[in-house]
């Protein structure tokens, strides 16, 4: 009788403990699958070599609604919580501890981003590449005829400056992305656009190869800022080529001064230089900054007018003119304030 109540017991006590066994499990497992509730979005770097109560710790410092030791043991239990990839990843508010593990077996890194904007050189898009954080910068800090040099190495090419020839737009990398990989995928996206855009050109410019109508948006870009404008901005260049008349572009002038300090003088416009195309015939050597798309529209289809001038009206804007005459009168009124 005593054997069989001390079995009574066992069993009883048994099945108590497999329920709390149960009840804690599904706890767990519960926990697995509920909301971190993060108060916002998080980027965590998970370093090579991490265990993943470790992850789970880091987490829970981190604001994390995470208990660690019942959730580390229902993911040995109910998951896999191995082969997980370092690297940086971004957790949501709403993931799950099984989401996140999910993420890291599958490597599904947080993707940082460069904006490369249109209008600015590439020794600018060098700094913004050399300040951008978790890329490996390798040759970013070396002279800009070293990168030149380590870029046309990679290409397979030989120019003698990538000015214009890189593409402007945001690009999205993992970190520990070369910096030099950037400039590779913004090199090809350049070279697409400017295939695709040169195809597709009005007849009858006066250009021989694409690489010159490259210079052309590289100017248009540095001239105007108003969508708008850029096809008559285009025309007045073209009549002006057209008509073996110089450029005059202020922004060319300035990209070929050294230090340039903002004042733009007499004295630099009468300066002979590559790029003063006050004192050069046709166009510059080479671009002056990188183009968007739109200025290399504008360039390969300008609108058909017959100016030959334009000038800043003070709001952003140009006034266009056909004739010297009009183009002193409008320079008289918007730059000299003379009516």
């Amino acid at each position: 009788m005593v054997f069989k109540r001390f079995i009574q017991i066992f069993l009883s006590l048994s099945i108590v403990f497999a329920g709390v066994i149960a009840t804690g499990l599904w706890y767990s497992y519960q926990q697995l699958q509920q909301p971190l509730n993060l108060s916002q979005p998080l980027v965590f770097e998970v370093k090579r070599g991490m265990h993943a109560r470790t992850i789970l710790e880091q987490l829970n410092t981190q604001g994390a609604a995470i208990s660690v030791t019942p959730v580390y043991i229902a993911s040995r239990v109910f998951d896999v919580p191995q082969h997980l990839q370092a690297g940086f990843y971004e957790i949501q508010p709403q993931d799950s501890v099984a989401n996140i593990w999910r993420k890291l077996r599958q490597g599904e890194q947080y993707l940082f981003q460069v904006t490369l904007v249109e209008g600015q050189t590439f020794a600018q898009w060098l700094k913004i590449l050399a300040s951008s954080q978790y890329l490996t910068l390798a040759a970013m800090n070396a002279e800009q005829d070293t990168i030149t040099k380590a870029l046309n190495q990679r290409l397979g090419t030989t120019h003698q400056s990538f000015e214009g020839l890189l593409f402007p737009d945001t690009y999205k990398y993992m970190a520990g992305t070369k910096a030099m990989e950037i400039l590779v995928k913004s090199y090809t996206r350049m070279a697409s656009e400017l295939t695709e855009i040169w195809a597709q050109r009005s007849r009858d410019l006066p250009y021989e190869k694409p690489y010159e109508l490259l210079i052309m948006a590289s100017i248009i870009e540095k001239e105007t800022g108003i969508g708008g404008e850029r096809s008559k901005v285009s025309s007045v260049f073209v009549n002006r080529l057209r008509k073996g008349m110089r450029l005059q572009s202020d922004p060319t002038t300035i990209y070929g001064i050294e230090n340039f300090d903002g004042n733009l003088t007499r004295a630099h416009l009468r300066e002979v230089t590559e790029f003063n195309t006050y004192r050069i015939n046709g166009l510059p050597p080479t671009p002056i900054a990188m183009p968007s798309r739109e200025s290399l529209v504008a360039a390969a289809h300008p609108a058909e007018t017959d100016y030959y001038y334009f000038v800043a009206d003070g709001s952003g804007g140009h006034v266009f003119s056909k004739t010297l005459a009009e183009h002193n009168r409008a320079v008289n009124r918007y730059q000299r304030n003379q009516g």
